[in-house]
């Protein structure tokens, strides 16, 4: 067989490099696929690195190394003895755009999204430690205890046509595969579903590549970045476990907004947010990790949507509303101002909130709810 690289995954959107914190193997050992071999760690998480195969390690990387991603940590071979290829040095492996970043100082690792952001902030680039590398989270966090406005990622921020996957072939797929083209900072390489008879066919002129049995394999190419097509509208769960899955392969979801929604400057999104064409969010608002708003909503000025909470078609959201964790507000829905939607409410279409919504709570399509 041919040797097999074993490759630093993309652990975060907004972090190119990722520290080597641990070993699990040494040199020449027999392994077999899904074997523990590396620890990575990031500014955010540690995560584990499994073998893709089997085979004999031949390793690549040091602990205690900076690797940027999709430099190599090992090789899987056939024999304990086989030729690799000859180990490139932290600084080789090093795309040019990390690089550029020594001009201030050889100690400060810095992004370069970080650094654009820090630089429009007015923040010091000498004031910044130089014992970790420094992403737009942690430049963030420092404005934000500054008192200075600060945002979460959004595509701007990702390189130009990076690799994207789209998890899903429904007709919420199809509203999300032309958002991402619309905004124009990714390449979908293709689509996964669950259905197999809807393999090698097509979506919009994007291949089905295959389920999700597929994913290890699309990792392997470099593709790091994934997006997830299914609505959830019957049944939440469905969506937020694709989320769950797709993390647990090692994807990471960048904000996709796209460029017929307007949301304000002071407006949070986090990561994997989604806000469709004709959206509107609101001065300080905050969505939470991987929230959808919906064409056509309405999140108004310091809302709060919790994570994975599905704001649909038409909703209009009045100031200061907070909604809970996986809930789902339907097409039309209209609150007053200020009022709370508990963790896992559904509220049907075309509801008219007038109280707090409970958690888990279900109000009828078309309700006047008044507690």
């Amino acid at each position: 067989m041919a040797s097999i690289p074993v490759l630093v995954p993309l652990l975060n959107a907004n972090e190119p490099e990722a520290r080597l914190i641990e070993i699990h193997v040494h040199e020449g050992q027999a392994i077999r696929k899904g074997d523990l071999l590396f620890t990575l760690e990031t500014t955010k998480a540690a995560s584990d690195v499994e073998a893709p195969g089997d085979g004999f390690v031949r390793l690549q990387a040091q602990e205690g190394e900076t690797l940027v991603v999709g430099a190599v940590l090992a090789y899987l071979t056939e024999t304990p003895d086989e030729p690799v290829a000859a180990r490139q040095t932290v600084s080789e492996s090093k795309p040019a755009a990390v690089e550029n970043q020594k001009h201030r100082s050889e100690s400060l690792r810095i992004t370069k999204p970080a650094r654009a952001l820090a630089e429009s902030l007015g923040i010091d680039l000498s004031t910044l430690p130089t014992d970790r590398l420094i992403t737009e989270a942690a430049i963030r966090q420092m404005a934000s205890s500054t008192g200075q406005p600060a945002r979460l990622p959004e595509a701007e921020t990702t390189s130009r046509n990076a690799a994207i996957l789209l998890y899903g072939a429904g007709g919420h797929a199809k509203a999300v595969l032309e958002m991402i083209q619309s905004i124009g900072a990714f390449r979908v390489v293709g689509i996964v579903d669950d259905n197999p008879a809807l393999t090698g066919t097509s979506v919009l002129g994007v291949p089905v590549l295959g389920t999700r049995d597929a994913l290890p394999a699309l990792l392997r190419q470099g593709i790091f970045l994934a997006a997830n097509g299914v609505g959830g509208i019957i049944n939440i769960e469905i969506r937020v476990k694709l989320f769950e899955l797709l993390t647990a392969h090692g994807f990471a979801f960048p904000v996709l907004r796209h460029p017929r929604a307007t949301v304000e400057p002071s407006a949070v999104l986090e990561d994997g947010v989604q806000v469709f064409a004709n959206a509107y969010v609101g001065s300080s608002a905050i969505l939470r990790e991987k929230c959808m708003v919906n064409t056509g909503a309405i999140v108004s000025h310091d809302c709060e949507i919790g994570r994975y909470a599905h704001i649909a078609p038409g909703c209009l959201l009045a100031g200061h509303v907070q909604v809970g964790e996986r809930a789902l507000v339907g097409m039309g829905v209209t609150t007053i101002i200020g009022l709370k939607i508990g963790e896992g409410a559904r509220v049907g279409n075309g509801a008219v909130l007038l109280a707090d919504v409970p958690a888990r709570q279900i109000v009828p399509a078309g309700k006047v709810w008044t507690g």
